[in-house]
């Protein structure tokens, strides 16, 4: 009903300024000095009445009056009451709204409710229904999660241990379609885990999910700013969802949820306060069929039950699953070491050597590591479970490391071996008496250098007097060949093993 009563001749002002000039209801309300709502709710009655300015004039005062307010002249007659459980659900489809119910009401019942008095007896019937039941949401639009305040104990059968399991909870907002399980903790991957299951239970996506600010998922619960953990936000990434957490001191953000949490709490977990569980498993299939029955349950004062609210308004509008599963990873700050590794595990993993000492994010899969600088993917590797070990890419490392990556036991034994057998033995004895043969890679390297400068054969004969004098390093090598004691001690060697030609020395002749 409009405002207030305007006069016959205020109408067809109305009318006029509408037709001939155009004008707004704000404009039509400055001239005939009246509010912009009441203008447009006698612009309303007038047009479900048929009437246009010219036929407004033509009809007069009394007969306008008559067409414009039938229910005034012929008060007995009752007036049909719209189906307001029907309105409510029909409002949570998208684009639908009271106004536009209203007009499809008129068209059904032309002497049905005005449109003041049919929006105020729906909002007065909407005030009886729960406060998580009363607020509007579009379809497949927002996803409600959280954990139930109850735990259910588990009984391990082999130590009779008792351990609590947590119940995690998750309802869409427009048909109120739950899902619930239950897991060991509320750890991240728990958390998220749950996530990637409701989701599968759903069969899609919706737009937005509002957590609770659980710890496992919000990491600061600021007011303006909530920072969401790393490992969630990288779920959400994957499924093209949103996070947006509840507000703190704000109920009604988690009304849905915390109306789903007291009915599990009813529905799922007091019946089962008598059951006794050996696993988790066996738990979470006696969840799975007192959920179904949640989900088929009538609701009281809406027409249906969840699971048709489900199939007639979120199940259509649900985003596609992405083709590739979720893999789980916990996301981690780590700082870069000054040789470019970072460590996980006990493994290290290069990146590029530009970003040494740079704090990263890692990203830390179940088959791969990924390092992340300023949310730029700069090193991905294999994940490794070896301890003390490196994996390291060649082009993450300086020119003058490269070759240094090259080398390898087996390629110094072929080196060594070319030069002589006193050398491979050098070697051999470097390499065999370290913990690590990568000890002894920068020594092999430097003793087969030395034949860049002094030539295969001195490099072996001093590898010889080395091993002689046990003292086979590069240092003592190094020394040998800068002394010429190698080339001494053959020349020595030599003499010794051949006879002296003096006068106290009988040749062969003498004995003939």
């Amino acid at each position: 009903m409009p405002n207030r009563r305007l006069s016959m001749r205020q109408i067809l002002e109305t009318l006029r300024l509408r037709e001939q000039f155009g004008f707004s209801n704000r404009q039509i309300a400055d001239v005939i000095k009246a509010s912009p709502t009441t203008v447009a709710g006698y612009i309303r009655r007038a047009q479900w009445a048929g009437v246009d300015y010219a036929t407004a004039v033509a009809l007069g005062h009394d007969a306008l009056e008559r067409r414009l307010f039938p229910a005034q002249i012929h008060s007995a007659i009752k007036r049909p009451t719209p189906n307001w459980a029907q309105i409510h659900v029909e409002l949570k489809q998208e684009h639908v709204t009271l106004d536009m119910l209203w007009r499809e009401h008129k068209q059904r019942h032309p002497d049905g409710l005005e449109y003041s008095t049919f929006c105020e007896h729906y909002r007065k019937w909407a005030k009886t229904l729960h406060v998580s039941m009363r607020q509007h949401h579009a379809p497949a639009d927002k996803l409600f999660v959280d954990y139930a305040g109850t735990t259910i104990d588990v009984v391990d059968g082999a130590t009779g241990e008792v351990r609590k399991a947590q119940v995690f909870v998750a309802v869409l907002g427009a048909s109120n379609y739950t899902f619930v399980e239950a897991t060991w903790t509320q750890t991240i991957a728990d958390w998220v885990g749950s996530h990637v299951r409701a989701l599968n239970f759903f069969g899609g996506s919706p737009r937005c999910v509002v957590p609770d600010n659980l710890k496992s998922g919000v990491t600061h619960a600021v007011f303006f700013e909530p920072t969401i953990n790393e490992a969630y936000a990288d779920w959400a990434r994957h499924y093209g969802i949103a996070i947006l957490p509840a507000r703190v001191g704000r109920p009604k953000d988690k009304a849905k949820v915390e109306g789903a949490v007291l009915i599990a709490e009813r529905w799922i977990i007091a019946a089962l306060r008598n059951e006794k569980f050996f696993s988790l498993a066996a738990l979470n299939r006696a969840i799975a069929e007192l959920l179904s029955r949640l989900n088929t349950r009538p609701f009281k004062k809406l027409p249906g039950c969840r699971q048709s609210a489900f199939e007639a308004l979120d199940k259509p509008e649900l985003l596609p699953l992405p083709s590739e599963p979720y893999e789980f990873a916990d996301w981690q700050r780590r700082r870069v070491g000054i040789d470019y590794h970072i460590e996980v595990d006990g493994h290290y993993y290069s990146v590029p050597y530009q970003h040494a000492k740079s704090e990263v994010m890692v990203r830390i899969g179940e088959k791969t590591i990924e390092a992340y600088l300023r949310g730029k993917r700069i090193a991905s590797h294999v994940r490794k479970h070896s301890k003390a070990r490196h994996t390291t890419a060649s082009e993450h490392m300086p020119a003058n490391h490269k070759a240094i990556a090259d080398w390898t036991p087996a390629k110094f034994r072929v080196q060594a071996q070319k030069i002589g057998p006193h050398t491979l033995a050098v070697v051999e004895h470097q390499l065999n008496s370290r913990k690590h043969p990568e000890q002894a890679y920068r020594s092999c390297v430097g003793i087969l250098r030395h034949v860049n400068t002094h030539g295969q054969e001195a490099l072996e004969q001093a590898c010889a007097l080395a091993l002689q004098i046990n003292s086979a390093n590069y240092r003592s090598i190094s020394s040998i060949l800068k002394t010429g004691k190698a080339k001494a001690a053959q020349v020595q060697a030599q003499q010794t093993l051949l006879p002296e030609h003096h006068s106290n020395v009988r040749g062969a002749d003498y004995y003939h």
